[in-house]
């Protein structure tokens, strides 16, 4: 048995990490397009079943996949493609309540668990200067939202409800819940370690 990430995303390696269970990365290469007009919760656990499904393995392996967005006002938000989007988005999230969404997906042989955990987060209101000078860091570029909570843009979360690790981009704890159901003696590795 393999324990497998389906992400290339170094934050969701370094919370995999937490658990100290050895795994591999396999990165999924699948289209997280979000169909307009669809439910963003059921969007982003289409996304995460993809992941997971689209990446090699044994009956017997554990692969964990994950996609995350950002909702505010019913726009999805995702990755930045450019500076000018990423500027946008913030000056869109000024000042507002928003949800951060995490598609998880845990496969084992025949079985599947898919969960989107929701985090909401109130940002204060940001100057002009504040969103440029985040943006000119380049932080925002490979982060749903154009932000990562974890780094600069922690000045800027007033109010956070629910898993911070979500926000991060691996809901922790939810994963450690499915990795019991499906497959409990990874976790029993652990606890004798």
């Amino acid at each position: 048995m393999q324990l497998i990430l389906a992400s290339q995303s170094p934050r969701r390696r370094e919370l995999l990490g937490l658990f100290g269970i050895p795994f591999t990365v396999r990165v999924a290469d699948v289209d997280e397009t979000m169909e307009p007009g669809k439910d963003p919760c059921d969007q982003v656990a289409r996304v995460s079943r993809r992941k997971a499904l689209a990446v090699p393995r044994e009956d017997t392996d554990v692969v964990v996949a994950a996609d995350t967005i950002v909702v505010c006002d019913g726009q999805i938000l995702g990755k930045p493609e450019s500076e000018e989007r990423a500027v946008q988005m913030l000056r869109l999230l000024s000042g507002r309540d928003h949800q951060v969404m995490t598609g998880l997906t845990v496969v084992r042989g025949e079985k599947l668990r898919t969960v989107t955990e929701v985090t909401d987060i109130h940002f204060r209101q940001l100057s002009e200067k504040e969103i440029q000078r985040y943006v000119a860091t380049k932080e925002p570029m490979d982060k749903a939202g154009g932000y990562g909570i974890q780094g600069g843009a922690a000045l800027f979360a007033e109010r956070l409800v629910g898993d911070y690790y979500n926000v991060v981009g691996l809901p922790v704890c939810r994963l450690q819940q499915l990795l019991a159901e499906l497959a409990p003696e990874l976790l029993d590795v652990k606890e004798e370690l």
